[in-house]
């Protein structure tokens, strides 16, 4: 006869909450229209691992107490795969830390709990076959061994380096994610002591389906808030592009100037005209489209631009371009204002000709699109006015291309003293934005 104790009860009902918890934010991650398409992929992977946890868990639980003997063989592989599948959530949120602050998976952190994770299922493999951390009776009934407390140091070793991490990138991490990720840990790790103290609840169960839907609410609201100012921003953007980014003066000045070339040099005067409609149909193209764009793309509206400059300064301005790698995308009108402010910065008729340096690169973890100019002196004052607090045209074009690249792709832009005076201006694109 089988008896059914109260533990039995308590645990039972665990796992069907903990499996009704998994399936619901599964639902409700696979629908979050809100979440950026890593995010919702991460977490739609996240919570079927977590299903799969839950699932084995209560097909342990109903062997265990409600089959009796005979069921031991079944009862082993529901007790091995919920572990196994439990030891991949921590892992799984190792990679979510990274990713959030544009890390790779060759960080340090990622690789040592990689292998922490492999002793863990060594150990887990070596249960099967002894008795010392934990067995299946053949009369059905688990049973802890003396060794039983060593199986749970890899989980707790990389529950406890996670915490480690999330504080050293703590700059780096947003804060809304920060708490979710701290609540995830904290709560499944006082779970685990309690539950190396006491035999019988499995709390840790229920406790790592509550942190879970705990940090999927918390990082699902941050990104729906920011999608919705997102939104906003992009309103916003989209006017101040059209009030900022074609001057009349502008216009008025090539006009002119290729209106005297007709007569003096036909042939060069074609050759501006099809430079300055290349860059008033960029123009145009970028107030309407959304997203991302080729970086081909603003580099030929760039080109564009400064080949019409110069077709008015000639000698006065140099432009040297370095830029081999094209393989990424960019908000529109990202390089382009950039090199405009480098003109105007730089540009001085009674001084030394100015020189344009505009160079892509790839790193370990990002697209990189320096500018320089070699114009007057830069100060440190200088940079601090590029916080852009002034409402003239430059910085609020500036500011327009720093959030656009921040919403749109979680880039950045730097600007910094050029050694011999001038400035540069450093893209940073990361390789895992959108």
């Amino acid at each position: 006869m089988i008896t059914v104790g109260i533990p039995d009860v308590i645990n039972f009902a665990i796992a069907v909450s903990g499996l009704s918890i998994a399936l619901m934010v599964l639902i409700l991650a696979a629908r979050a229209e809100y979440m950026d398409i890593w995010s919702r992929r991460f977490f739609i992977c996240f919570f079927s691992i977590l299903l799969l946890y839950e699932a084995f868990d209560l097909l342990s639980q109903i062997s265990l107490v409600f089959m009796g003997t005979g069921m031991h063989r079944l009862s082993a592989l529901a007790v091995f795969f919920e572990s196994f599948f439990s030891s991949i959530l921590m892992l799984m949120l190792t990679a979510y830390i990274l990713h959030l602050c544009g890390q790779s998976f060759r960080d340090p952190l990622f690789i040592i709990n990689t292998l922490i994770w492999f002793v863990y299922i060594t150990l887990l493999l070596i249960a099967q076959k002894t008795t010392f951390i934990y067995q299946i009776t053949d009369e059905n009934i688990y049973v802890r061994g003396p060794l039983y407390p060593v199986l749970l140091i890899p989980p707790f070793t990389i529950m406890l380096l996670n915490l480690i991490g999330i504080y050293t990138r703590k700059n780096l991490l947003p804060e809304k994610e920060r708490r979710a990720f701290l609540l995830y840990i904290l709560i499944p790790m006082l779970t685990m002591i309690i539950q190396m103290q006491f035999y019988g609840l499995l709390l840790i169960v229920f406790g790592t389906a509550v942190s879970s839907l705990i940090m999927f609410l918390f990082i699902l609201n941050d990104q729906t808030e920011k999608a919705i100012r997102l939104s906003t921003e992009l309103a916003e953007q989209q006017y101040r592009i059209r009030s900022l980014q074609i001057r009349p003066h502008f216009i008025y000045n090539t006009l002119s100037n290729i209106y005297y070339l007709c007569d003096i040099n036909p042939q060069k005067a074609q050759v501006a005209i099809g430079d300055f409609t290349d860059y008033l149909r960029n123009n145009f193209s970028a107030v309407v489209r959304a997203g991302l764009i080729p970086f081909e793309d603003e580099l030929k509206h760039t080109r564009a631009y400064l080949a019409v400059v110069k077709m008015r300064y000639e000698d006065l301005l140099f432009v040297e371009y370095d830029t081999e790698y094209t393989s990424f995308y960019v908000p529109p009108l990202t390089l382009e204002p950039i090199a405009e402010n480098a003109v105007k910065h730089g540009l001085d008729v009674g001084s030394a000709p100015l020189k344009v340096v505009i160079k892509t690169r790839l790193t370990e973890d990002a697209s990189e699109i320096i500018v320089e100019n070699s114009g007057m002196e830069f100060s440190l004052e200088d940079e601090k006015e590029t916080s852009l607090i002034n409402d003239d045209e430059i910085h609020i074009g500036l500011n327009n291309v720093i959030s656009r690249l921040d919403s749109l792709c979680n880039g950045t832009l730097t600007l910094r003293p050029r050694t011999g005076g001038g400035a540069v201006v450093t893209i940073r694109i990361p390789l895992s934005s959108p």
